[in-house]
Formats: structure tokens, sequence, C-alpha cells
């Protein structure tokens, strides 16, 4: 800013500090003195505002040091001292209006809105009228801002407006992948192969996608457990429509997710709670009616293939043993000791040492489970499980089964039963029955390779609890059929 050298003599000030104007386009500070006087802004709110938006200083927050020197006031709006010593005031309500951009002059009063509003005249102006108006007419509007031209205005307001959709596109964006990442969600782990593979046991997500779409179309029929037990209190028929005034916690998919973790992961039911942010309660009533539902829908197709389709997948290494239609073993689970010892003799497994369950697990030759048993009681043998299981039935003559030596069951089938031979009298077992036994053996682990398959479920690697006895039978049902569709080939140049 250049100052009138007329108007104003200023002299170097001999003092530490110094006081700058803060209004744009304006050098003043208290470097001089004699002349200025620098004033902080007002206390009060309203006049504050008016003192910003004066000053032209867009997002500017002042501080009790900002100044604005006394140049931008009106004389009749300062008061002078009463001694040489005393500093010059501001009137009370005083408003900076002198700047640079109105040639430090005082605005012209603001014209009342009668005189701004023109009178309806429907007579046509004559030429005297035309020139009073224009004579009348202001240069500009009413205020003292210099204005944009329309067309570039309007061009920075479109770019503005594009430049903040953009930026609240990008926004939402990060937000829906934060809300994704802090969710515990199956979409969290679409691209993890690792965990997918740990807490479902399917190897990926597209595999998983694929069972899901084989079962949609049954889920809206599932009977929900809470449902079908208030129906039984009731007397009353149960039904798969969800009531208008139950909310569903979580979908079904992510339902279906929180089962297969609390199988295959082995999470508690609190842990489950906690993840997906839902009640204890409603972590119960989703295993509970998920365990029902698949055991119901999975267990409706038959599993047992038939001699036909066994050979038609039958692989090379049994062309030797050519008309097995069935690998047979049995496997036992682990389970928490009961109170009563009546229950513990029968629960205890000499071969385990422990209180187990035990189940008869039956594949085809080429892999997939055909056959599954009930779990029985740990001292069970296993002939005896095999007599129980009803396997029997199902073998006819022309077909052969394939067992551990602990199997005697010679008597229970019509069948031909491959088994590795016993040493009987002899001290040392002939070399055709030791090539029997290796030949016989390197295809009945198969059998073992699966059913370690379905304890890497990590339910059934720990002791099971006797709080989940009375759906232990379906859950390891369930567990074993699902590995059908969660595993690949055993062998892989067995697959066709």
């Amino acid at each position: 800013m250049s100052l009138k050298k007329d108007r104003f003599h200023l002299s170097k000030q001999q003092k530490q500090y110094h006081e700058h104007c803060c209004v744009p386009m304006c050098s003043a500070s208290s470097t001089y003195n004699g002349v200025l006087s620098f004033h902080a802004f007002p206390s009060d709110l309203e006049i504050r505002k008016r003192w910003l938006v004066n000053i032209r200083r867009e997002k500017f927050v002042p501080t009790p040091h900002t100044k604005v020197c006394s140049l931008h006031f009106l004389k009749e709006q300062t008061i002078s001292p009463k001694t040489e010593s005393g500093k010059r005031r501001l009137q009370r309500g005083a408003v900076p209006v002198l700047f640079q951009w109105n040639n430090y002059t005082k605005p012209p009063p603001r014209v009342s809105v009668w005189e701004r509003v023109q009178p309806v005249n429907t007579a046509e102006p004559t030429a005297d009228d035309q020139a009073m108006e224009c004579a009348h007419t202001p240069p500009g509007d009413d205020h003292d801002y210099p204005k944009a031209p329309e067309a570039a205005f309007l061009d920075m307001a479109l770019d503005r407006i594009k430049e903040l959709e953009e930026t609240n596109e990008a926004l939402v964006k990060q937000l829906m992948e934060l809300k994704i990442c802090n969710t515990f969600a199956l979409e969290r782990f679409i691209q993890s192969e690792a965990s997918i593979r740990l807490y479902t046991r399917f190897p990926n997500y597209r595999q998983f996608m694929l069972f899901w779409e084989m079962i949609e179309p049954a889920v809206h029929k599932m009977v929900r457990a809470s449902r079908a037990k208030a129906a039984e209190r009731r007397n009353e028929e149960v039904t798969s429509v969800r009531p208008a005034h139950m909310r569903q916690a979580l979908q079904p998919i992510e339902e279906l997710f929180l089962f297969l973790m609390y199988l295959s992961a082995g999470y508690t039911e609190l842990d489950l709670a906690n993840r997906f942010n839902i009640s204890t309660s409603t972590v119960s009533r989703i295993i509970c009616s998920w365990t029902n539902f698949l055991y119901t829908l999975l267990g409706s197709a038959s599993i047992w293939m038939e001699a036909e389709d066994v050979k038609a997948y039958l692989p090379d290494d049994f062309k030797e043993f050519s008309d097995t239609q069935i690998i047979a073993d049995c496997t036992e689970l682990k389970c928490q000791t009961p109170s009563s010892p009546v229950i513990q003799s029968e629960m205890y497994s000499t071969y385990k040492s422990h209180c187990t369950m035990k189940a008869l697990i039956g594949i085809a030759p080429h892999g997939p489970i055909t056959f599954i048993s009930s779990l029985y009681e740990g001292s069970i043998s296993d002939k005896e499980v095999f007599r129980k299981s009803g396997l029997s039935d199902l073998l006819t003559e022309d077909v052969a089964i394939m067992v551990d030596k602990g199997f005697l069951i010679n008597d229970l089938v019509k069948c031909k039963v491959y088994c590795p031979p016993f040493l009987k009298r002899s001290s040392q077992m002939s070399a055709p029955s030791v090539l029997k036994t290796q030949k016989i053996a390197s295809l009945r682990v198969q059998v073992e390779r699966v059913i370690r398959r379905i304890k890497e479920n990590t339910i059934f690697e720990t002791v099971v609890p006797l709080s989940i006895v009375g759906s232990i039978n379906e859950m390891f049902a369930v567990a074993c059929l699902l590995s059908n569709y969660q595993n690949k080939d055993l062998v892989k140049r067995w697959a066709k």
C-alpha cells in the first residue's frame, strides 16, 4: 500500500516489539509511530463477525495479538486520548470501512428497499423517464465487492461441485473398506485362501460360494430351533416362515460362516458372539438350527454308490481288487468323562485310554465318503459297530469290502472281505502274505486320510464336552458330509 506523504509523517518507533495490520494489502506496522494506532478485535461476536467480513480474510481466526490499524476507521470512530501518553480508543460498535480496494473512502449509504424497488408503471416510459432512469441507475450493486463474470463463476462452481463429488465418492469407498476391515464377516476374507481354509475347511472362496449356491434355494425353508421348541410347547405345527416381528441378527450366509467357524476352527460360543457382535444365546440358536438344517438337507441325498458307479471311477491301483466297493474303518472321538461310573465304564476305550465315542466310516475306492454310522460308546468292538451300523445290508455277493485286521466280519457279510492276513501259528509270514498285506495296507490307508480330514475340524480334535452330546451325532454326520464338498481328490492321479 502506498500512503500519501502529505497525509502522514512517520518516524521510527523505539520499542522492543512491533504491531502489524492484518488487513490484506496493508503494510502498516508499529515500526513507525506518531500517527497510526492499532486496535484488537472486539469481544462482541456480532461486531467481530462484521470486522472479518469487511477486511475480507477467508477462514481467518484472529488472536488476541491480531490488530487492525487506524487507517481503516473513520475519524469520528476514534476517541483521542486525554493525555499525550494515552492510547487512542475506538467507539463502541466501530467497524473498519476504509480499505485500498475502495480507495480509503467511506462507502455510500445503503439505499433503502423502497428506493431500490421500482414502482410498477403500466404506462410506456417517455424519453425523459428513460434518461432520468439512466441518470439514477448506480454503476454497480449496493456493495463494493469485485464481481466476477457470471460464466467464469459458474464454471468455477461446477468444477468445485465435481471435485467435491469425487472426494465424497472416495471417502465413502474408504469408509466401506474400513467398515469391512473392522467387521468380522465373510467379505473380509475373500482374498485370503488361508483364512477361508482355517474358518470353513473349504479350499477357497469360490468353492465355498459354489456350495452356498447349491443350498441357498432351501435356506428359506429352514426351521429355527427356537421356533420349533416354541411350537412344540404350544402343540402347534412348525412352520419355516419367520414372524414379521422377529429380526434376523445375521444374514443366512453369515450364519453358515459362523456355524463352519464353530465346527472347523472350534471357537467357543462366547468368542463367536464377540466376533459377530451378537449374544451367546443367538450363537447357540444359529449353531443348533444349522446343524439340523444341514443334517436334513445333505442327508436327504443318498451318498451310497452302486457297484457300477464305483467301477466307473475305480483307480488303476485297484485293478487287483477291482470288485472293491467300499473301504471301511472305525474312528473314535474323545469326550468329557461323565460323572456316572456306569456310563464311564461304557464310554471308556482301552485303545485310547479315555472315554470316547466310536463311529464307522466307509469310502469308495476313489475317495468320497459313502457310508456314515451313528456314534456308539467307546467300549464297543469294531465288529459290533459294524454289525449295528447296518452296512452289511448294503453289500451284495458280487462286491468286496476292504477292512483292517480288527474287523473280523467274515461271518457277518455275504461278500468278499479284503483284510491283511494274520500270522496265525507260523513264526514268520510267507512272502505272498507279506505282499498281500503291503498292497492292502497301501490302499486301505485312504480311509484313514479321509478320517484325518474329518478330524481337522477342531471340535473333534479336542475333548467333546457333554453339553453338546445331544447333537454330536448330527454334527459329526454334517462334518462327514461336508468333507465331500470341501476337499480335493485324495490322490491327484486318481482324478477323472
